[in-house]
């Protein structure tokens, strides 16, 4: 069975709602899949942090998005991974080629959003294409898709320049076109998450629950209750991750070998896969 499959079959079979951790790299791949979850989000904000050591504004390109993506395949190859694929890097044509890539590459599904590129020279705001601009970039989409079958989610980020009633337009409108899983970005309550489920029309809606964001930012049994599918969380470990980084800068500042949060060496040799490598490598052992 596919990626695209198993993720569809999951989303079927699944009670309640799939949570997709974001990952950016070939240990957040590893430690996901270790942790039992079977799907996640290969976010852009969390490539562009840990590439650039900077703020999701549309610095990322697609080359290196696609190179983090054959990391985390590579690191964790049964993850059903959603893919950022941003504004497609471009126009129609541009979003056809993004969409075969990651199909090719085996990625589950692939995220196309409506806003312009490049965008305005300010982190406020992003504007959207027109809509029938939109429509074209997710029919060219889902056209590209049918080669290898990987899923299309459809997102707006109409709703804070453009209003609800635009934003829930699109979200039929991209129904209409064929795609598989939608997105409402910056929902400002739970009425406005309900209007853009039921627009839906039963396809599987999707959630950024991460705190911290001017939008409705619902708890998991909430996000359920109002009916979204798949919940996942940019900052879940991402903001861990660098509080950790402090935690051990802080103690090497202050003479320390290391901070009291850290693995233990053992820990952090089997987390890495040591004692994986040396069984796999035993039968290359001349000798042995």
């Amino acid at each position: 069975m596919t990626a695209p499959d198993r993720l569809r079959a999951l989303l079927a079979n699944e009670p309640g709602l799939v949570t997709m951790p974001a990952v950016w790299d070939g240990l957040t791949a590893k430690m996901t899949a270790a942790a039992g979850f079977k799907t996640a989000f290969l976010s852009g904000s969390c490539v562009a942090a840990s590439r650039l050591g900077g703020p999701d504004l549309d610095l990322i390109s697609f080359a290196e998005m696609f190179d983090s993506y054959n990391m985390v395949h590579a690191a964790a190859p049964d993850l059903l991974i959603l893919a950022d694929g941003d504004h497609g890097y471009g126009n129609a044509m541009n979003v056809q080629r993004t969409v075969r890539a990651y199909g090719r590459a085996g990625a589950a599904a692939i995220l196309i959003e409506d806003k312009i590129t490049p965008r305005a020279l300010t982190a406020a705001g992003k504007p959207c294409l027109p809509r029938e601009e939109a429509r074209m970039k997710i029919r060219a989409a889902v056209q590209a898709a049918k080669e290898s079958g990987i899923m299309i989610l459809a997102r707006t980020d109409c709703r804070p320049t453009q209003g609800i009633d635009e934003a829930v337009a699109r979200i039929e409108m991209y129904v209409e076109e064929g795609a598989d899983i939608l997105f409402l970005d910056s929902p400002a309550d739970d009425a406005e998450i309900r209007r853009a489920v039921a627009a839906a029309q039963g396809r599987p809606s999707f959630a950024v629950l991460s705190p911290g964001a001017p939008r409705a930012t619902p708890s998991r049994t909430e996000a359920q209750a109002l009916g979204f599918k798949i919940g996942t969380y940019p900052t879940g470990m991402l903001s861990p991750a660098a509080a950790g980084i402090k935690a051990g800068l802080d103690a090497l500042l202050a003479g320390n070998n290391e901070a009291a949060s850290a693995l233990p060496p053992a820990e952090l040799r089997a987390t890495l896969g040591y004692g994986d490598y040396d069984a796999q490598a035993k039968q290359f052992i001349i000798g042995g």
